[in-house]
């Protein structure tokens, strides 16, 4: 069988000093960790909007994270901590199944 080589996500875990992690706004912060932030939240769009609809904020959350690691903004990690409230994790699971970027890049850590 073979490995799955997408990033695994994780669920609100504590992250280490050496962790990623993808914050929603509004939350407190860790005092570990290198910190990327999210919002599930549009300001001034409708939900659904034709501008986008192609992408949810979360997906794009990801693409940041997926980016910034790439490009080394952030030290290269082997997966990836979020810590959201029950609605942003719903959205993040969201993108992780809907979005076919977020599919490719990234799994649910089981």
């Amino acid at each position: 069988m073979a490995q799955d080589a997408r990033i695994p996500v994780l669920f609100g875990q504590p992250p280490g000093p050496d962790d990623t992690v993808l914050l929603e706004e509004g939350l407190e912060p860790p005092a570990t960790g290198h910190l990327l932030g999210f919002t599930t939240a549009l300001p001034g769009h409708m939900p659904g909007c034709s501008c986008c609809v192609a992408r949810s904020p979360a997906a794009t959350a990801l693409a940041a994270a997926f980016r910034a690691r790439a490009t080394g903004t952030v030290p290269y990690f082997t997966r990836l901590l979020v810590l959201a409230s029950p609605t942003g994790q719903l959205d993040i699971e969201a993108a992780l199944e809907e979005d076919a970027l977020c599919r490719a890049r990234f799994r649910r850590a089981m």
